[in-house]
């Protein structure tokens, strides 16, 4: 096909049925938020050139920041502010792409296990047809019910559960919108067909479900799992350092009260290098001396929760996510039990989980070895990582 197509996804929705303190398009998903799952499948989709996100108002500064970090700056991903009514949001989508486009297709931002098959199926359906809407089957025999009790049996047959996308010539959904008929519509074939366009129905997925309830969210997680062929990672990083004076000791992003801190090139966090190199190992990336060297004078003195950042930022890009961490701090002195709370907090915060995903613990050796007679501070750090980096073709 070589007409010019383009997606608007509209999630400006607040998703009050899951009860969750964010909109629902912006939870995590195999620890991806589900709007950069959906988006994802628009962008490796041949067809589309095109992607208009719509979020609500005072949420396009951090979907921006989340664009950035899941999918980078080099693809063209325009966000605007959406409307009261999903039409309204559709309508703001619209309006934010060009009118050279041909066809232009409507995916709930909610909708995140799309195959590249059906949007194909749409695409080429409205280029043939003029507008098009991606739907099942109904297969459970339907009910009609006043009080909890049953009134009627409704015959399926001729019955589709309605999905998206929804696909449509632009000047024909240009014309549906400027329909005077048009009233409150759920979707854009309803818009269509109010103002007399005929809409096609094409074959839909199963597993094209939007997620709207808790439950929905377990049943994406066994199908996004199974489409993919998702790996688990597992990282060790070691790392010591020996008490130099004059220079603070800084432990897992704390700074902790003692006559020495550790010598190296940055402040020596000797838990955070670990960790660093964990990481890096599960993603088959070498250490953090090749990507921090000690050569570089940028990293002098650094503070060392920052190239943790860097490290996870890197891990993000590669579809990698930590579960979780089990550092072992070995010290003769100072005691560090009284930090190892704020310890976890820092480290849970730079690695985007949970603290319950974190555990450090201090032990000695029995004044037996370098860390024994107090020359230095060393640290063993073992990570597992979910990857998502083992996906197929859908």
């Amino acid at each position: 096909m070589s007409l010019s197509a383009a997606a608007i996804i509209p999630a400006a929705g607040t998703g009050t049925r899951m009860k969750f303190d964010h909109p629902k398009q912006f939870h995590r998903l195999n620890g991806v938020p589900i709007l950069i799952h959906t988006v994802k499948a628009f962008i490796r989709n041949s067809h589309i050139s095109t992607i208009v996100v719509v979020v609500p108002a005072d949420w396009v500064d951090k979907t921006h920041t989340l664009l950035t970090a899941y999918i980078g700056e080099h693809h063209e991903i325009t966000v605007v502010p959406g409307g009261e009514r999903r039409q309204d949001s559709v309508l703001a989508g619209f309006n934010a792409i060009s009118e050279t486009v041909d066809i232009v297709l409507v995916h709930d931002g909610a909708r995140p296990l799309v195959s590249q098959q059906v949007i194909d199926r749409c695409c080429q359906s409205a280029a043939m047809n003029g507008a098009a809407i991606a739907a099942v089957p109904v297969k459970d025999t339907l009910k009609r019910g006043k009080a909890s009790l049953i009134t009627d049996t409704v015959d399926r047959e001729n019955l589709w559960h309605a999905q998206t996308p929804q696909a449509a010539r632009s000047e024909l959904l240009a014309e549906a919108f400027r329909s005077p008929g048009r009233g409150n519509v759920t979707d854009e074939a309803s818009l269509l067909q109010l103002a007399g366009i005929p809409v096609t129905l094409v074959a839909g997925s199963e597993t094209n479900i939007k997620i709207t309830r808790p439950e929905d969210l377990d049943l994406a997680e066994t199908i996004l799992h199974n489409r993919t062929g998702t790996a688990l990672r597992i990282g060790h990083g070691y790392d010591a350092h020996r008490f130099a004076e004059g220079r603070k000791l800084i432990l897992g992003g704390v700074t902790v009260p003692h006559s020495s801190g550790l010598a190296g090139h940055s402040d020596a966090d000797v838990l955070t290098h670990a960790l660093c190199d964990a990481v890096l190992g599960a993603l088959g990336e070498g250490d953090i001396g090749l990507h921090f060297p000690d050569s570089d004078k940028e990293f002098s003195n650094i503070y060392s929760i920052t190239l943790l950042e860097r490290v996870i930022a890197l891990a993000t890009s590669r579809s990698c996510r930590l579960v979780n961490c089990d550092i072992t701090l070995i010290c003769q002195a100072p005691k560090l039990a009284p930090f190892l709370g704020e310890m976890k907090e820092i480290i849970a915060g730079s690695c985007g989980v949970e603290k319950s995903s974190i555990n450090i613990k201090a032990t000695t050796t029995e004044k037996m070895g370098f860390t024994g007679r107090a020359e230095g501070i060393s640290c063993h750090a073992v990570v597992l990582m979910h990857s998502d980096n083992k996906e197929v073709p859908l």
